[in-house]
């Protein structure tokens, strides 16, 4: 997945009310996949650490090659690979290979660096959906070593008909009950959950109030703090709530993704989570160089990182300034 995006400037914050805000994604290529990208927006790189989100499917892969990123790079952030059906490979520099499948999480830790690539196998299921998010790791974290974990069981709580399953992070659980936390590496204070409606549900989520946050819907519609959502939008809520009220129909999917506001500069380009143009130029230089070691089993070559346009560069560097 890439940030290179050219259209940044176009995306606006309209609000709602309450400092709630409603964006709409827009279309981006991941190899032969079209995907909807729902962060970074010009005027909100991130919400708490999360930094970047695309939603793909429910696409029928069935006698197609489905998924296929070659090996690529990643600095300053931690990639997290959430599917809802179908199954992905992950290979990386370090060695790891992985299958993940619904319900599991695969959560990388590029620091200071490495390479992946991800890729639908051989004998792959067919139906492919997921989300693809990232988190940025904080100035006195983003150098730290890199590493992988594939989590096959996390927590998960039952409020009235909603299951709540924690990815990241720690959210509070049913009343009298304790907090729900993923056994997961953060570097922040983060929440990241999936709430699966298994009947009509109104429920009342409680949230952390210091935090802010985003909900967006992987499948079916879903009313959240009285606003309408279907695949494709992303609802923003800023700090100061502590209660979520969502309604749903059965085979309602969404997204809960929050933490305390990260409050420092993100410069975002191809794969690359950092503060200033020349740690952009390094990275790619470091790329070309083999400097982010090589990832086994993926046959093709590695991706190649696009021209460094410097101009736009620094004035990306200066909004996220």
């Amino acid at each position: 997945m890439s940030t290179l995006d050219t259209d940044l400037d176009a995306i606006v914050r309209p609000v709602i009310a309450d400092g709630l805000e409603l964006t709409r994604a827009r279309t981006a290529a991941v190899g032969d996949m079209s995907v909807r990208r729902l962060l970074p927006l010009r005027l909100r790189r991130s919400v708490g650490a999360w930094c970047f989100i695309d939603h793909y499917g429910p696409m029928s892969v069935d006698g197609v090659t489905g998924m296929a990123v070659p090996p690529h790079p990643h600095i300053g952030l931690q990639t997290v690979t959430w599917l809802m059906a179908g199954n992905v490979l992950h290979r990386d520099s370090l060695g790891s290979e992985q299958m993940i499948r619904p319900g599991q999480l695969n959560l990388m830790t590029a620091g200071r660096g490495i390479a992946h690539a991800e890729e639908s196998p051989a004998a792959h299921d067919p139906l492919l959906h997921g989300v693809q998010l990232w988190v940025a790791l904080p100035d006195a974290s983003r150098l730290t070593e890199p590493d992988f974990e594939h989590h096959a069981e996390l927590p998960v709580a039952r409020v009235g008909g909603l299951a709540i399953t924690v990815l990241l992070g720690s959210l509070a659980g049913p009343p009298g009950a304790p907090a729900l936390r993923s056994p997961a590496t953060t570097f922040s204070d983060i929440v990241g959950a999936e709430l699966a409606a298994a009947t009509d549900v109104r429920e009342r989520i409680a949230l952390e109030p210091t935090f802010e946050h985003v909900v967006f819907v992987t499948s079916g519609a879903a009313s959240v703090a009285g606003t309408e959502l279907a695949p494709g939008s992303l609802l923003y809520l800023p700090p100061g709530r502590d209660i979520l009220t969502v309604m749903a129909s059965p085979g309602t999917a969404a997204m809960l993704l929050g933490g305390v506001p990260l409050g420092e500069r993100l410069l975002m380009w191809w794969n690359f989570v950092a503060r200033t143009p020349p740690e952009i130029a390094a990275a790619v230089a470091g790329w070309q160089q083999g400097m982010f070691g090589e990832v086994g089993g993926y046959a093709g070559p590695p991706l190649a990182p696009p021209p460094l346009d410097a101009a736009r560069l620094a004035r990306r560097a200066r909004v996220a300034g």
